[in-house]
């Protein structure tokens, strides 16, 4: 029997949640930080792209509500709770018109154990359940809400519930956002019109009256409550957000302008009610740009088919996508999207893939072709063997991937953690020494005033001691941003992501990234990389008084009656030259050596020198100079010898795929040293590596050599070796290099060993990839760089003096959108690129 101390760690709970306020690596620090004081949790994963946080505890841990309650302790909403591995159904209830009808069924669902949250739409009268797993079935559901005394149309599952939810998510916090910004800006612009011929032309009587009657919705009530709650709970919690100092610039202004009531001083609440709405205008703005750098995960949501025709016995019926199954033949008519990944069955067409890869030449697909989900039909009609559907499809696994870049971190990103970790708490240090110092110190710090006055118009060297240390302490706390240092790593790698994604480049992690940009060696793997993977029928080398025609003609009907994969090339290449199969008899075949048969009333042998040597063959010795430089070329050469006289030579090969020279020559122009590994005999790869331009070649190695092949690269050249496949027996060899590119069209199990696929499976792909990967990074350094050297500037000149509370809050806004801002050049400039 396990102790109940094991029998915990052996039935995990994995719970996640959505905070809307999470809107950069600070504030998920923050919430890591204080999730991670619980006792009980085994990991932490946070998605600021998504609002997630994904939780993994013991069943002895904190349930959903205690995990709720803690983020909510650090300052952050939390809009929902569920079970990773819950199901969501959608219930249809017609007789739920009005708010008091969903509070009853809320409370009649709540009282089930199984049911984790509720959601009302009294609009389209639809209720949406997240039940976690064990919980109620459909009919249990139904009756529970008919038990209520509501009648239930239906009851579905909501498939897609995780994106219409972060969709709803995002959508209800702008609206919120923008609900808050206008209840502040209506009352702070009255506030700015009264305070401009109030402090220059004419006093207006009750001056102070009417502004603390406009300020305070701004600064305590719908405006600012949520910010002072976030600040309030934030610092119980021993955890300091960005709340933390608007609330502290704020607060004080307002409070200490009352005191003018009492006593003659200048007004601070004008300030006050300003720097509350410029924060809010900042989140707001700051929401909506992050909303449109990460807009590429949410187009490629929109851009599945919503339903699908399928055969049902002979009759074409319209069924929604979500009831598709494996194995379904869906019709697919000319401007039709295909509804889900399949095989063509019947029919053939060309289909516009750019969804998938980038690609915008239609691609043709006939029988026995894979097709792509969300693909469209350019002209034929196709019947699609529907292969794999819902979270299986190519489009679910490729959000699944971008989810996972966006949701991860970048080693340097370990630099910006350690100062926003102590960043509220030191800015509150450097406020409070700011106040202190100029209470003190006034008078021998007024020549800094006196020599900004010359150029800055907002610094009144004439200003009282009390007012000057404010004005400094508030400037200090309202110009610090915490936020623009968290927001500039994922901001990049939401938009370099969606960028690949859009150009068929699938980046898996922010390290990726990182290691990407160091790679100085680039492995390729020969068959399927950097070749087509498929023999292909290259020379006809007839002997003398032997044309081309009857050299091919007596090759193609032996070699029909052949399943070998060079016999296959020949016949197919044959076919391609207008040449058809004859007939043979007495086909015999001699293993790897030849084959043999009659054509008419002619004997015909074809194999190799060997086989024909044995036989007697003459006219070998012709040949010998052609069979030789064929070799030399790394073709696989095979002479056809009819009645005792050879005839002529044919020779396959593996051809290279149309991009591998120019791809390679790219690679060089990058700086990488290229290495080929194949399975090959030497002479064999050396003619395919002078073809394409290749540094270094690993001939002779065996599938489970190649991750030998690329340890001793590693300790030639250092942990900077990147690796190229395709195949099955490439996963560990990916896995094994520093950095794993996967060629699209190979194996799954190839895709999931590596850190980059390329959906094109194309050789160029790579050297995008790699330019891709190193502007993105570049665009973190220069985000990080732009963030920490604002504040580091910024603070000590709020310090001084010389820089107005007013003019900080708009400074510390503009500071987080220009981190966002310059993200999203990067696919202006990755465009302009490649143009």
């Amino acid at each position: 029997m396990d102790s109940p101390e094991k029998q915990a760690r052996l039935e995990p709970r994995e719970l996640e949640l959505i905070v809307p306020g999470m809107r950069s690596d600070h504030c998920a620090g923050i919430i890591s930080k204080t999730i991670g004081r619980l006792d009980g949790i085994d990991a932490i994963q946070t998605n600021i792209a998504k609002h997630r946080v994904s939780v993994r505890s013991f069943v002895s841990g904190p349930d959903g509500e205690a995990l709720k309650q803690a983020v909510e302790s650090a300052g952050y909403d939390v809009a929902s709770v569920r079970e990773i591995g819950a199901t969501t159904f959608r219930v249809t209830v017609p007789g739920m018109g009005s708010d008091h009808c969903a509070g009853i069924i809320k409370s009649t669902l709540a009282r089930h154990e199984g049911v984790q949250t509720t959601s009302t739409n009294i609009a389209n009268h639809t209720v949406s359940v997240v039940v976690g797993p064990g919980g109620p079935t459909e009919q249990e559901l139904k009756k529970l809400i008919e038990g209520a005394g509501y009648d239930v149309a239906a009851v579905a599952l909501e498939g897609d519930a995780s994106q219409e939810e972060d969709s709803a998510v995002e959508e209800a916090y702008l609206k919120l956002a923008l609900r808050r910004l206008w209840i502040a800006a209506v009352p702070t612009t009255l506030i700015m019109v009264l305070m401009i011929p109030h402090m220059f032309w004419q006093s207006i009587p009750g001056y102070l009256a009417i502004i603390a009657v406009l300020g305070f919705p701004v600064v305590f009530l719908y405006g600012g409550t949520a910010t002072h709650k976030a600040s309030w709970r934030s610092l119980k919690n021993r955890t300091f957000n960005m709340d933390v100092l608007i609330s502290m610039g704020s607060l004080p202004p307002y409070l200490i302008g009352l005191v003018g009531f009492v006593y003659p001083m200048t007004s601070f609440i004008e300030m006050a009610a300003t720097i509350m709405t410029f924060h809010l205008l900042g989140r707001y703005l700051e929401a909506k740009a992050k909303g449109k750098a990460s807009e590429a995960i949410r187009k490629l949501l929109t851009l599945g088919a919503k339903t699908a025709r399928v055969d049902r016995d002979g009759e074409e019926v319209e069924i929604p996508v979500k009831e598709l199954a494996p194995g379904d033949i869906m019709i697919i008519r000319p401007g039709d999207k295909v509804p889900t990944d399949g095989e063509v069955v019947d029919g053939e067409s060309h289909l516009d893939e750019s969804i998938a890869t980038g690609e915008s030449v239609p691609v043709y697909k006939s029988t026995g072709d894979t097709v792509i989900g969300a693909t469209i039909n350019k002209e034929g009609r196709l019947r699609v063997k529907a292969t794999r559907v819902g979270g299986d499809t190519f489009l679910a696994q490729v959000v699944k991937l971008i989810d996972e870049a966006q949701g991860s971190r970048v080693p340097i990103q370990e630099f910006a953690d350690r100062m926003t970790g102590r960043f509220v708490p030191l800015v509150l240090i450097i406020a409070l020494g700011s106040l202190v110092v100029w209470l003190l110190a006034a008078d021998t710090l007024r020549p800094i005033l006196e020599w900004g006055a010359v150029f800055l118009p907002w610094v009144d060297p004439t200003a009282t001691t009390p007012v000057l240390a404010i004005l400094a302490a508030i400037a200090v706390l309202v110009i610090a941003c915490p936020c623009a240092l968290g927001l500039a790593t994922p901001t990049a790698l939401m938009v370099g992501s969606g960028v690949g994604a859009e150009r068929g480049i699938l980046i898996r992690s922010g390290e990726a990234i990182q290691t990407f940009k160091d790679v100085k060696v680039m492995v390729l793997d020969k068959t399927g990389t950097i070749t087509r993977g498929e023999p292909k029928l290259t020379d006809v080398v007839p002997a003398d008084g032997i044309s081309e025609t009857e050299l091919l003609e007596l090759a193609t009907a032996v070699e029909n009656a052949s399943e070998h994969p060079i016999a296959r090339a020949i016949v197919d290449g044959a076919r391609e030259r207008g040449i058809k199969p004859g007939n043979v008899v007495d086909f015999r075949s001699t293993g790897a050596r030849g084959v043999s048969g009659t054509v008419g009333e002619s004997t015909v042998l074809i194999g190799n020198r060997l086989l024909l040597e044995e036989q007697g063959v003459d006219g070998l010795d012709a040949l010998d100079k052609s069979l030789s430089d064929l070799e030399d070329q790394g073709r696989t050469a095979v002479i056809v010898a009819r009645d005792g006289e050879a005839c002529g030579i044919v020779a396959v090969a593996d051809t290279l795929k149309d991009e591998s020279v120019a791809a390679i020559r790219a690679m060089h122009e990058q700086g990488l040293h290229v290495v080929m590994i194949t399975g090959d005999n030497e002479r064999a790869a050396n003619a395919v590596a002078r073809e394409v331009g290749i540094d270094e070649v690993r001939a002779g190695v065996l599938p489970e050599g190649k991750v030998d092949a690329i340890r001793e690269l590693q300790e030639k050249y250092g942990n900077h070796v990147a690796m190229v496949g395709d195949g099955i027996n490439d996963a560990p060899a990916l896995k094994q290099a520093n950095f794993g590119i996967a060629i699209g069209a190979g194996a799954d199990v190839a895709i999931e060993a590596a850190d980059v696929t390329l959906v094109r499976g194309e050789l160029s792909g790579v050297v995008d990839a790699m330019v891709l990967s190193r502007a993105t990074f570049k665009k973190i350094v220069e985000n990080l760089l732009w963030a920490s050297g604002y504040n580091a500037a910024a603070i000590p000149i709020a310090a001084a003096g010389l820089l107005h509370p007013m003019i900080g809050v708009v400074a510390m806004t503009v500071s987080s959108l220009s981190v966002i801002g310059n993200s999203m050049l990067l696919r202006r400039r990755y465009e302009k690129d490649h143009r």
